[in-house]
């Protein structure tokens, strides 16, 4: 304080020492009045600020929620439609469709396996076996002229179509 004294005693001699002293010591307290009014609008706007952060995840959480409920139902749904049993049937069904079918493939393709040749094996046995009975030869001659045979009338052949 003695500085100050020391510029108030300087001060111009129209204002007397203790009406200076007196303003600055008011204008000191309303600058202080003023920070502490700043540093808590600073705090009440970061408070809100934070506020609002927190409101926009609980929305963001709400959404997220709601979602994963929309889902649940959906699973619920299809569960009621589809059982365990009728997966399985399907999957087997599936199964033998295509082992069918691999065995159609494997017969186009001209593989057997060495039961088929055994099998194939024994089935021709049988048929060179077995007394055939065939009509007999005849013996008479045959004619010497052949009847003649009437041209076939020609016909437009169809056009083939590509398959889309």
């Amino acid at each position: 304080m003695g500085l100050l004294w020391a510029s108030v005693a300087s001060s111009p001699p129209c204002f007397p020492p203790c009406v200076s002293l007196r303003k600055a010591m008011l204008l000191l307290k309303k600058k202080r009045y003023q920070e502490q009014l700043l540093d808590k609008t600073e705090n009440q706007i970061s408070n809100l600020e934070r506020m609002v952060q927190d409101i926009e995840f609980t929305q963001i959480e709400m959404k997220v929620i709601e979602g994963l409920k929309i889902g649940n139902e959906c699973l619920n749904k299809m569960h009621q439609v589809m059982s365990i049993e009728e997966v399985e049937r399907i999957i087997g069904e599936t199964q033998d469709a295509v082992e069918y079918q691999r065995q159609i493939d494997e017969l186009l393709a001209g593989s057997l396996t060495e039961e088929d040749e055994d099998a194939i094996l024994e089935e021709l046995n049988a048929i060179t076996q077995e007394q055939l009975e065939l009509p007999e030869v005849p013996s008479e001659p045959l004619p010497e002229k052949i009847p003649e045979v009437s041209p076939i009338k020609n016909r437009p052949k169809p056009e083939l179509v590509a398959a889309s």
